[in-house]
């Protein structure tokens, strides 16, 4: 059985996938990971690749999702990114996106459970 965190960061994922579709943007994969590091979620929209972190919280008491991606973190995405991208030499054009998650108390009108803040093209 796995554990709740692990379930709650794949439910959050899985909605974040479902909302930046809705959005138009396409899913080319998930959970891309090397020695480096994970990119969440990978997706295209129109003619650029975007390597998606998703950040889950379920308060703003420690900060919120976009202030908790340090220098650090920035650096070890990009170098996953790297990665992928000489992996994957087909695609030139790319960017990062970031959805800072917080879940609703109850459904609202669009039927999510979750507020999205998405940032295109944060760092």
């Amino acid at each position: 059985m796995k554990a709740a965190h692990l379930k709650q960061g794949e439910e959050a994922e899985a909605a974040c996938c479902k909302y930046l579709r809705s959005k138009g943007l396409k899913l080319i994969g998930k959970n891309f990971s090397c020695h480096y590091g994970e990119i969440d979620i990978i997706m295209f929209d129109k003619n650029m690749l975007v390597f998606v972190e998703v950040r889950f919280r379920k308060s703003d008491a420690f900060g919120g999702g976009l202030e908790s991606i340090t220098a650090s973190k920035q650096l070890k995405l990009r170098k996953t990114a790297e990665l992928y991208l000489q992996q994957n030499s087909k695609y030139k054009n790319a960017r990062f996106d970031v959805v800072s998650m917080s879940k609703n108390n109850q459904t609202n009108n669009n039927g999510q459970s979750y507020s999205f803040d998405w940032v295109t093209n944060a760092f």
